[in-house]
């Protein structure tokens, strides 16, 4: 069974291998567009269908609006940095759901969903931009299927562990110590990299869609009002805290402003 083990784990290092467009890293990813975004079109099918989507208001249109426009300008980047068709599978939708949660999400393959309790934070086209610029980054750079992958790593470790070891008083003591150890040293960090790398990437693009990246860290700084001090330590959460966020898109803003101009960009909405 070791053996097993420690043959998946090999085998998994070396092939599971992608690399993100955004940064020219290798990452860990071994599920296939064909294998995950056929799941995470029929769960956003039936959370559409099982929750009140806005049709028709300002705020709707506005929510694809917004979302066409980012999702446009990604392809220009992907395709001017020679990956033209890195988009083929994708299949973009973007839904504004009525609920008073302070969030917005997207799964694999760009399906978004905006909840009306973000709105009065964004207050704007523009604010709406950033959080859709970093939603779709989530797409592009396939966090869904890389935390799929690491989670299953974990769980190949857990397995090897309790394989390894015979006392049950020694194996009890390793999944404990193993599961908050892979969390806090593992998992939340990773999750971490990710919301930072999509708050970059989302900057980039949304810069390129012709809106201001600065109102990225003045959106952070309403979203910090709004948490009201209520947030964990950032060790202990899945996102970078508030005060990193706002400190990383102010200096980015001029990186996603020259990257613009590539694209002959120059003003901003």
């Amino acid at each position: 069974m070791r053996k097993i083990v420690l043959v998946m784990v090999i085998f998994i290092g070396v092939t599971a291998c992608k690399t993100n467009p955004f940064t020219g890293k290798k990452v860990l990813n071994f599920y296939p567009n064909s294998q995950i975004f056929p799941m995470a079109f029929a769960q956003y099918d039936q959370f559409l269908g099982e929750n009140n989507v806005v049709k028709g208001t300002a705020e709707a249109q506005m929510i694809t609006k917004v979302g066409q426009r980012i999702s446009s300008a990604a392809e220009r980047w992907l395709t001017a940095n020679g990956y033209p068709g890195y988009l083929q599978d994708y299949k973009w939708e973007y839904n504004l759901v009525n609920d008073k949660t302070v969030n917005a999400w997207c799964m694999p393959g760009g399906k978004i969903v905006f909840y009306t309790g973000i709105l009065p934070i964004t207050q704007s086209e523009t604010g709406v931009a950033v959080v859709m610029g970093h939603e779709v980054a989530h797409a592009l750079a396939d966090h869904g299927a890389q935390r799929m992958s690491a989670g299953t790593i974990q769980q190949i470790g857990a397995v090897a562990g309790n394989v390894a070891i015979k006392d049950p008083k020694t194996r009890n003591m390793f999944n404990q110590a193993y599961g908050v150890g892979s969390t806090v040293g593992l998992m939340l960090p990773f999750s971490r990299g990710h919301e930072t790398e999509a708050d970059r990437i989302g900057l980039q693009i949304m810069a390129i869609a012709g809106y201001n990246p600065d109102e990225a860290a003045e959106l952070w700084k309403r979203m910090k009002a709004n948490a009201g001090g209520n947030a964990p330590p950032e060790f202990l959460s899945t996102h970078p805290s508030n005060d990193t966020r706002i400190n990383n898109l102010t200096n980015w803003a001029p990186l996603a402003r020259e990257e613009a101009k590539k694209f002959g960009v120059t003003t901003f909405n």
